[in-house]
């Protein structure tokens, strides 16, 4: 989508420390750090928030999660743990309109969250 900084990370038009990626997502270091580790995973389709996907997007879904935990392991957060999360709409305080999944960790994370 045009004027999405995702999409133009997705497309490399825009720069982004890229940790992995693959033919389906990208993930990248945030650019404003909540965490030692704070990484975005994002689909290359554009898809504005979680409330857009449907029935037929589980695939998608588990695959974020599978890199999610691909992302853990690679910055060395499987052995303490990190948290998973994805914000959706204005109340969810998304940010950015594209679904992105956060990697957070290298510090205990506190509760409740938000």
């Amino acid at each position: 989508m045009e004027g999405c900084i995702f999409c133009q990370i997705a497309t490399g038009k825009t720069p982004a420390r890229v940790v992995i990626q693959d033919d389906r997502t990208v993930a990248f270091h945030d650019i404003n750090p909540q965490a030692p580790v704070h990484v975005l995973i994002i689909p290359r389709r554009h898809v504005g928030s979680l409330t857009e996907l449907g029935e037929g997007d589980g695939a998608l879904l588990g695959h974020l999660m599978t890199q999610a935990i691909q992302v853990a392991r690679l910055s060395g957060l499987d052995p303490t743990g990190y948290r998973l999360v994805v914000n959706a709409g204005k109340d969810g305080n998304q940010t950015v309109g594209h679904l992105h999944v956060h990697v957070l960790g290298g510090r205990p994370m506190t509760w409740p969250p938000g």
